[in-house]
């Protein structure tokens, strides 16, 4: 587990002794071996699209059902429009 200290306590414990120790490691190559691949679904569970804010006029029902669910509304209309958007896939028409 990686502890924070202060810098003039950090300042205190880099002796030069402890300083060149730092700059040899520089030169020496990171073994990333026990590193898994990064797959396509591991890399889509962390991707996050640019949000634009738009302003839309939902009748008052479906408003009101959105909201029925409790918090998050707006981010439960980007799903619902997302799902939307991946079945239609190949269907899509460029606009």
């Amino acid at each position: 587990m990686i502890q924070s200290i202060h810098i003039s306590d950090a300042e205190k414990q880099l002796t030069p002794e402890k300083i060149n120790e730092l700059k040899t490691l520089e030169h020496r190559t990171i073994d990333t071996s026990d590193i898994p691949e990064l797959t396509k679904e591991d890399f889509m569970k962390m991707y996050r699209p640019i949000k634009k804010q738009l302003s839309i006029r939902l009748d008052a029902d479906v408003l009101l059902w959105l909201k029925s669910f409790g918090k998050g509304y707006q981010s439960r209309i980007n799903t619902i429009l997302r799902q939307a958007m991946n079945a239609a896939g190949s269907k899509r028409s460029d606009v």
